[in-house]
């Protein structure tokens, strides 16, 4: 008969072992780890009591790379945006559960506008694509353009954006371009209703944890001495992109709420707003054009 190990004191003991580590969410992840082991949802390991050794075993091999500070999305090999699941791996910066809230005032402000006409949507910095594909999910009526400069990152996105299609979402544009140039997505001025940012904005001197460190590609992290470099070079292109009446969601570091509105107002933006995530810091600045 196949020796077998009851699931839950295996749960527990992995999670001492992250939690010894200093991984942040030793349970969470330990759990997490254990569905992707056994090919279910985490609220259903209740459901599984009992598992193989040998299942034991891969799911053991699997703590000790999360131990060794290995991000837990790397060795899931997919992060969650909305109601989407992103591939993500080396090269490409994994999503935060902080930017679905981002995304969530996207979806808000889309459903505001008139059906006149067809919504326009830019996700600049987007990455593996994950704010993109998810507004285009969940806005199939939406046209949707991505612009991502490093190509390890792109090729994720464009990975991320074939599934998508596979699953009969609409397609979206995808621009391997720089978000700093002057010239970008020219023939986009003035028609767009919502641009959305989460670009590389950490201060250069930040001292990160080592998922972050040491997997997460610098250029999708670092933006300068005090963080805004990408975002002052973005916001007279936002400017530009936006219809009147037009609103703009950008992703911060939790020091600069302030220095991203005070940009943004000095452009000529208005009815701007300071939000904070889901540790209550300050992560994201809404804003917009004046109605004509």
């Amino acid at each position: 008969m196949t020796e077998r190990l009851r699931l839950r004191p295996l749960i527990v003991e992995a999670a001492a072992r992250l939690a010894e580590a200093g991984v942040g969410s030793p349970l969470p992840d330990a759990e997490n780890l254990a569905a992707h082991v056994l090919g279910t949802e985490r609220m259903r390991l209740a459901l599984i009591p009992m598992v193989e050794l040998e299942v034991a075993d891969r799911y053991r091999a699997l703590i000790e790379q999360r131990a060794a500070r290995i991000p837990l999305q790397h060795l899931t090999g997919t992060a969650a945006m909305g109601e989407i699941d992103l591939a993500v791996g080396p090269g490409v910066f994994v999503p935060r559960p902080e930017t679905e809230l981002l995304f969530a005032w996207a979806l808000g402000y889309l459903g505001t506008l008139t059906h006149d006409h067809t919504p326009i949507v830019v996700d600049l910095c987007t990455g593996s694509g994950a704010l993109a594909l998810a507004i285009a999910h969940a806005r199939p009526d939406a046209e949707v353009h991505a612009v991502e400069l490093d190509p390890d990152a792109l090729s994720w996105a464009r990975r991320n954006a074939g599934t998508r299609i596979a699953e009969g979402d609409t397609p979206i544009t995808l621009y391997a371009d720089d978000v700093t140039d002057p010239a970008l997505l020219t023939p986009l001025t003035g028609r767009v209703d919502l641009v959305v940012a989460n670009p590389p904005y950490i201060p250069d001197a930040a001292i990160l944890d080592p998922e972050v460190a040491d997997h997460d590609p610098h250029r999708a992290l670092f933006g300068g001495q005090d963080g805004l470099d990408i975002i002052r070079a973005m916001v007279p292109t936002i400017a530009r992109l936006l219809r009147p009446g037009g609103a703009t969601a950008i992703e911060h570091d939790d020091t600069n709420g302030g220095g991203v509105a005070a940009l943004l107002a000095a452009a000529g933006f208005t009815g701007i707003v300071e939000h904070t995530d889901l540790a209550d810091k300050p992560r994201f600045v809404v804003a917009g054009t004046d109605h004509p």
